[in-house]
């Protein structure tokens, strides 16, 4: 076999995930075909790429050295791309960006300019404005969100959703606290995550006492829960702040999905890639940062004992 952008946009997308079948999924494709073609390219390298763990993959020191040369590669066909403006793509040096998952911006802008220094992004006036690119979050029961033709998106990471609770809450023993037993807090909601959260309660069948959409960050609202105002419905994947305890929900009733969205005439497939790529490296570091996630997904996930 030769070794095509494909097969480099393979490799990229296994390390960005972690997992050879989160990969599949990411770029559409089978986990048994990504799997094969993961073995004929290390077979034509002649080393091994990823380092099979209980949890994923994990890229060698010579799987290191192929990703860096792969990624810059990939990063001088965008930039290629935007000089002779293929695929309908215009040379385009600032993106108008719009997001409802502001956590997520440091991680990817960050990664996105190591490859792309050219790119500039200003801030969309808000959701219902144009906007070249969106992190958006939603709900991964209510289906995927209707996207006008002109629009491309793509799943970033899904993840549950956790209460956030005062130090000394009543239930500060609770491993996981059932959402029956929180019914009587006053909920503290950052305008950000309360219409998609409120919508998850409605799905769940849980009618809170008390719920106060406040038009601040989710930090603010973890200064009040740690203040003892009331409760928070948080990403899993929310680090964790002081006076506060963020806990796992009993079942997992309530999930969130981060989706990228793009304008199809803004950005064109390679990078589409890059900012796919530097958005789910955010998600995991993010995820990476929250023990109270580390926790509970061992305990959920733990395989069960040989005999």
């Amino acid at each position: 076999m030769e070794l095509e952008l494909r097969h480099l946009r393979v490799l990229c997308a296994i390390a960005d995930t972690g997992s050879v079948g989160r990969a599949a999924a990411a770029i559409g494709a089978s986990q048994p075909a990504t799997s094969t073609q993961l073995r004929r390219i290390e077979h034509h390298l002649g080393a091994v790429v990823f380092e099979r763990t209980a949890t994923g993959v994990v890229p060698t020191t010579f799987g290191a050295e192929v990703l860096a040369a792969a990624r810059e590669v990939l990063s001088r066909v965008d930039r290629l791309g935007d000089a002779v403006a293929a695929n309908g793509e215009r040379p385009h040096r600032e993106l108008r960006l719009a997001t409802d998952c502001p956590a997520l911006l440091p991680g990817t802008l960050a990664r996105i300019r190591q490859l792309r220094p050219e790119l500039r992004f200003s801030l969309s006036a808000g959701p219902d404005e144009p906007f070249d690119l969106a992190l958006a979050l939603d709900r991964p029961d209510s289906g995927r969100r209707p996207v006008p033709a002109a629009l491309a998106a793509r799943v970033l990471a899904t993840e549950p959703v956790f209460v956030a609770l005062p130090a000394t809450h009543p239930l500060r023993h609770h491993a996981e606290p059932a959402l029956a037993d929180l019914a009587a807090e006053t909920w503290l909601l950052p305008a950000v995550d309360a219409a998609v959260l409120r919508a998850a309660c409605d799905s769940a069948a849980f009618a809170p006492a008390a719920v106060r959409q406040l038009p601040y960050g989710r930090r603010e609202v973890l200064d009040l829960v740690a203040a003892g105002l009331g409760a928070a419905l948080v990403p899993a994947s929310t680090p964790p702040a002081p006076n506060t305890l963020i806990k796992p929900l009993l079942g997992a009733p309530l999930w969130l999905r981060y989706v990228l969205l793009w304008r199809r005439t803004a950005l064109g497939p390679a990078l589409a890639d890059t900012v796919f790529a530097a958005a789910t490296a955010a998600c995991r570091e993010l995820a990476a940062e929250a023990p109270h996630l580390h926790a509970w997904a061992g305990r959920t996930f733990r395989p069960p004992r040989a005999r």
